[in-house]
């Protein structure tokens, strides 16, 4: 089911994420996945309708481009303003690859290092900061989940995120004495 009319290599893009997501496991689905945005992305054919690319003021946008038949995916274009980006988060069990669309961003991983981080303060370790850019795609597979995604460029940046569901939930951590303590944030799409 399409979210909004789009164009032919939106099409391509939904096509072969259908054969992508009917990988036997996560990760042969991720690697699918990542080398399917990749190659879309690659193809240097700007493909994303303007109302899909426009930042909004007050926090990074999330704009709904596709949900796949029975919740199987969904492709999401995220737009972070110049200076915008996410809190220590996870994914709440939910794989996702994500790839830069234009621009640039920062995304750091981390690794729970001490706690449970579903009812405990929590101590991460800093696993990896990467800089990534157009065309380059990462994954993250529960339970390696846990990361902060930034645009440190001068202007706009817009990632593609494909993710194993729909993804109406995530949990954030802020950091207090001893620790992280997670938090719930309802996620919702920008208009």
């Amino acid at each position: 089911m399409a979210v909004t009319p789009h164009s032919s290599k939106v099409d391509e893009l939904i096509r072969r994420l259908d054969e992508a997501t009917a990988a036997p496991d996560d990760a042969a689905r991720c690697r699918s996945v990542k080398q399917v945005l990749i190659d879309i992305v690659a193809s240097g054919e700007q493909f994303l309708d303007p109302p899909f690319l426009v930042p909004t003021p007050d926090r990074y946008a999330r704009r709904l481009l596709h949900r796949a038949p029975g919740n199987r995916y969904t492709v999401i274009a995220m737009v972070w303003g110049v200076g915008q980006g996410t809190p220590l988060h996870d994914h709440a069990g939910t794989w996702c690859v994500e790839c830069v669309y234009r621009g640039k961003i920062r995304v750091t991983s981390f690794s729970v290092r001490g706690g449970d981080p579903e009812k405990d303060i929590v101590q991460f370790e800093r696993e990896t900061v990467v800089m990534a850019g157009v065309g380059e795609a990462g994954a993250l597979i529960p339970p390696f989940e846990y990361h902060m995604i930034e645009n440190p460029a001068p202007t706009p940046a817009v990632t593609i995120h494909v993710y194993g569901g729909e993804m109406t939930y995530c949990h954030t951590f802020t950091p207090v004495d001893g620790g992280w303590r997670r938090g719930y944030r309802k996620l919702t799409y920008s208009s």
